[in-house]
């Protein structure tokens, strides 16, 4: 039923659903993948419409009633739909059968590695929402094995704490993470060249789900949310990472680091050392730390501060909103940094660098979700392993 660790990202290869909106596939089906793209048709319209009979699923969807039959009973057989009972009907005939995605029948397990004080997991249910929720401090400069091992053990006491069978582990990690999983480099862990899908999933002995936690919090936001279909959304926690969707599809780039602007030199004024050891990164001014502790340091300065960060990521996304044309910057992060002044001194900066009058409405929003990267992580699993999101 479910596919072995190493399965790929859904943010390039899998069609995701938001509420009216949909991620365009990458590219067209095959006829050997029609099965397959028929059954996550089913799955998702099923997912997102909730309870319909055969002949509902028939005209949702364009199949034919055979094809549907087909479907559902395989699907029922692998535990991922389930019969209601019988719709009461006025009308003549046989009154239909509903059925459903057995929405309490799998779980999923989301974990976010991008804190500054902890990684955070939980295991959630189908529709996202978190059943039972685990946390596990880490110190602030770890080495790549003893990150995996902190990572490895919340992953273990997550997945005991699970109450159904699991579909997979989704992880969202800061860097820039390859379609494998494989994490190409995240400083603040250590990691280079790190095969963390595959070290996991062997470990776990379950499918893993590995990828950028930007990434993760954009498949949430979209799907979960409330994003529009030309979005960037922008995750700030230890560091600064952010995913793109542009004319209904995900941007993964060349060398799978679309949206890895957290280091970008900002300005010409020198500013803090990075953790890649460049100075004056768009990260090293932004990071939840270092604002954390400038503002605990100088409360009287709290203002000045928060609008000089802010400013600095309006500048460094001016340019993205009006060369890829997008409607709206999510970010990802605690309000009482990211709100107020400085979410204010973003959208000024921005609107001061981009064509007058053409993108005026463009706004910079704070999300709503606070376990952003852990829904979004569910959110990869359940893409990969279903084709539902």
């Amino acid at each position: 039923m479910v596919s072995s660790h190493g399965a790929q990202s859904p943010l390039g290869e899998i069609a995701a659903r938001g509420p009216g909106q949909r991620l365009r596939p990458a590219a067209k089906v095959l006829p050997e993948q029609a099965r397959a793209h028929n059954r996550a048709l089913v799955l998702q319209t099923l997912y997102h419409g909730g309870a319909m009979s055969r002949a509902d699923l028939a005209r949702e969807t364009g199949l034919t009633r055979v094809t549907i039959s087909d479907l559902v009973a395989e699907s029922i057989a692998d535990g991922i739909i389930r019969e209601l009972g019988i719709r009461e009907s006025a009308g003549p005939g046989k009154p239909p059968i509903m059925v459903d995605i057995d929405r309490e029948g799998h779980q999923i397990i989301g974990i976010d590695l991008s804190g500054t004080e902890v990684f955070a997991g939980a295991v959630l249910d189908l529709d996202g929402t978190r059943l039972v929720q685990r946390s596990l401090p880490v110190a602030a400069e770890l080495g790549a094995e003893e990150a995996y091992r902190a990572a490895l053990q919340l992953a273990r006491e997550l997945v005991a704490a699970a109450t159904r069978p699991l579909l997979g582990v989704g992880v969202g990690s800061p860097g820039v993470v390859r379609s494998d999983g494989v994490i190409l480099s995240a400083p603040n862990l250590s990691w280079h060249d790190f095969p963390l899908e595959h070290r996991m999933g062997a470990d776990l002995g379950l499918p893993v789900l590995v990828g950028n936690d930007a990434n993760a919090a954009l498949l949430a936001e979209y799907t979960l949310g409330d994003a529009q279909a030309d979005v960037m959304l922008i995750r700030i926690g230890k560091g600064v990472g952010a995913g793109v969707i542009t004319g209904g599809r995900a941007l993964i780039g060349a060398r799978f680091a679309a949206g890895e602007i957290g280091h970008v030199v900002i300005g010409t004024d020198g500013g803090p050392r990075c953790a890649c050891g460049r100075i004056g990164c768009l990260e090293a001014w932004v990071n939840v730390p270092r604002l954390t502790a400038a503002t605990a340091a100088s409360p009287e300065r709290r203002d000045e501060i928060l609008t000089d960060a802010g400013t600095r990521l309006g500048v460094a996304v001016a340019l993205i909103v009006a060369a890829l044309d997008l409607a709206e910057v999510v970010i990802a992060g605690p309000g009482e940094l990211f709100g107020g002044v400085f979410l204010e001194a973003a959208t000024r900066a921005l609107h001061e660098r981009t064509l007058e009058g053409v993108f005026a409405d463009v706004a910079i929003r704070l999300s709503r979700q606070s376990d952003i990267v852990e829904r979004g992580a569910a959110v990869s699993v359940l893409s990969a392993q279903l084709g539902v999101s």
